[in-house]
């Protein structure tokens, strides 16, 4: 018995030893070693989807972004860039949103930034004794990609934490997981990036404030406003939309409208049944993504919607260097919650802003952060100043795509060239599927000056009489048109030894009145020698620099539309037209070669949008005379009475 027991013993030790050198301990998880924020991306799986393709298959995939701070700083409105790639098609992201306003499900595969929602902050495991729920937030995501399935794992091209004042190496990817420690930078204190302990005011091509000023418990009012910094920006006929993520609805408004009356999802919805005793037949909006225009100047004195200062303006944001007092557009929203946020407390703004106009850049706007308390002129005239309750700040920067034509084109000619080189073939623009009538390929063909009064469905019979007399080669089928609402010739009038002069003339092809119209004119080396503009208001501006601004004078502000000509039955339709003469002199600008280009702008704008310059400029082969000199004045004096 005693030996039996003394083996059972040995037996037992041995297995010890052995289990003791087998299971080596595991190694620390990657966020243990992370002493500021830590990032990871880990893809949990995914399963093709119908339709079967075998070039390019359609796979769900599910994956988790964490977002740990374990750093002795608050991380105020953190923000993640993941590098999506495989044409991914997001359609669900909780705790947060997308950066740049797209609603879900949404293209993401170039790459997206992840912002939190509703939580934007992550606090310190030191003031929160380690309570991970305050400390690390969890974006699950699921959606749809391309390409690549089981068993390859489909990993982003890059992961990085975009806020300021942190330094992020290379992610590191180990299987299903890319993970990487962003590390405060030495430079940047915390106190640098607060204002008592918010976010700083950001600059943006145009800024929009959201401004809660009284506050209930179901329900909140704000205030909105919308301004433009850009000195050559604007929107006409602005729309403004967001998405309501909470179920919230639009019951009030002064100083706006929605573009759509509609509370038919809030009667029969959620909305109805908790508020049973509301009168929704005078609610304005229950859509989640509302679309907000401003009012007309009639409605001013409106007692329901109107009677509200900086509004009433037909939705046009003129920029601060043209009349800073109509460089803003203020309204107010009466906005109705929903549970369990009905709590006076308890803000939360609307998300994946949008704003856009008629004959205007597009703007992509980030997410609102949360900045400190606007404050605002005492109503009662009192020499105080009243606080809002909270206050977020949306931006929003000019965008321009590739595949995105201008709305407006530039021709060029000179005094002493007497053929005008006019807008490109298709500068803003072709159809799609353009007739076999004319070519999107062919250069347009050279004119003389009078033509360009003629809409180009005229054109063709005196372009090919000036092609003959020039003895020029005439392409078969001939060149197609510009396509451009509004087209500006700049001509070179005079160059004499201490000076020189050009005529800027504008040219409205489209049905639409252009009020409070301005141009923009950068000359990269005759800036300095600028003079005056004659016959409208202009001026240098600061930034951009080497830019001329002009716009029209009280009087000469509207720029028309065409119209039928004089003889409707056998005379072309006539444009819109205004026009000046600048002059510039030599003294400031020594060197300057006039007709060898420095005379002719590098860039030109109408009404915030960049046009399309022709790609030569008028050869100064040509001998420069007296005729020459006297045709470009006959024709001033042509255009000036064409109204």
């Amino acid at each position: 018995m005693a030996t039996r027991y003394l083996c059972v013993v040995v037996v037992v030790i041995s297995l010890s030893v052995y289990n003791s050198v087998s299971q080596a301990p595991q190694p620390p998880p990657p966020n243990s070693t992370c002493n500021d924020v830590f990032v990871s991306y880990t893809y949990k799986g995914g399963y093709p989807i119908r339709p079967l393709d075998p070039t390019n298959q359609a796979y769900r995939f599910e994956s988790t972004v964490t977002v740990l701070n374990n750093g002795r700083d608050e991380l105020k409105s953190w923000r993640v860039y993941v590098g999506f790639h495989y044409k991914e098609l997001l359609t669900s992201a909780t705790n947060a949103v997308l950066a740049d306003g797209t609603s879900l499900p949404g293209f993401v595969g170039n790459g997206t930034e992840f912002v939190g929602f509703p939580e934007t902050d992550l606090k310190t495991a030191i003031e929160t004794a380690g309570d991970l729920t305050q400390m690390e937030v969890r974006v699950e995501l699921v959606g749809t990609q391309f390409g690549v399935g089981d068993p390859d794992i489909p990993m982003p091209n890059n992961l990085t934490l975009v806020n300021d004042g942190y330094t992020c190496p290379a992610a590191t990817t180990q299987g299903n997981e890319m993970h990487l420690c962003c590390i405060r930078n030495l430079s940047s204190k915390p106190d640098d990036n607060l204002e008592d302990n918010f976010l700083p005011r950001q600059e943006g091509d145009v800024i929009i404030m959201y401004d809660v000023i009284r506050t209930y418990d179901d329900h909140y009012w704000a205030q909105v406003n919308i301004s433009n910094h850009n000195p050559l920006g604007r929107l006409d006929n602005w729309k403004l939309s967001w998405e309501w993520m909470r179920e919230e609805f639009i019951y009030a408004m002064k100083g706006a409208y929605p573009s759509v009356v509609d509370t038919t999802d809030c009667i029969f919805g959620q909305q109805g049944q908790h508020y049973q005793g509301l009168d929704f037949s005078q609610a304005l909006s229950c859509e989640k993504l509302p679309t907000i225009i401003d009012l007309p100047p009639t409605s001013e004195n409106d007692t329901n919607l109107g009677l509200f200062p900086l509004c009433c303006r037909n939705g046009t944001i003129l920029p601060p260097t043209m009349d800073p007092s109509k460089s803003f557009s203020v309204f107010q929203v009466q906005v109705f919650k929903m549970p369990p946020d009905l709590n006076r407390s308890l803000l939360i703004p609307p998300q994946n802003w949008k704003i856009n106009g008629t004959f205007n850049s597009d703007f992509e706007c980030g997410s609102p952060i949360r900045v400190s308390p606007s404050q605002f002129p005492d109503p009662t005239g009192l020499p105080s100043k009243r606080s809002a309750v909270a206050s977020w700040q949306v931006v929003c920067n000019i965008t321009h795509f590739k595949h995105e034509s201008p709305k407006c084109c530039v021709s060029f000619s000179a005094f002493y060239n007497d053929s005008v080189v006019p807008c490109s073939t298709c500068a803003c623009g072709c159809n799609n599927n353009p007739s076999q009538t004319c070519s999107v390929n062919e250069p347009a063909l050279l004119l003389k000056s009078s033509t360009l009064l003629l809409p180009f469905e005229n054109r063709t019979k005196q372009a090919l009489e000036w092609a003959r007399i020039k003895s020029r080669t005439v392409p078969n089928p001939l060149p197609c048109g510009d396509n451009c609402g509004v087209s500006i010739n700049w001509h070179v009038l005079s160059d004499y030894r201490s000076g020189w002069s050009a005529r800027i003339s504008l040219f409205n092809w489209d049905d639409t009145v252009f009020e409070d119209w301005f141009a923009a004119v950068q000359l990269d080396k005759a800036l300095p020698g600028f003079e005056k503009v004659y016959s409208f208001n202009g001026s240098a501006l600061p930034e951009p620099s080497n830019t001329i601004f002009i716009q029209g004078n009280p009087g000469m502000n509207f720029l028309l539309a065409e119209r039928d000509g004089d003889n409707p039955r056998k005379d072309p339709r006539v444009p819109g037209m205004q026009q000046s003469v600048i002059s510039f002199t030599k003294k400031k600008t020594p060197g300057i070669n006039v007709a060898r280009g420095d005379g002719f702008p590098t860039k030109v704008f109408f009404n915030g949008e960049e046009c399309a310059l022709p790609t030569i400029r008028p050869s100064s082969g040509y001998k420069t005379n007296a005729a020459a000199r006297v045709f470009g004045f006959l024709i001033v004096f042509t255009l000036m009475f064409i109204h």
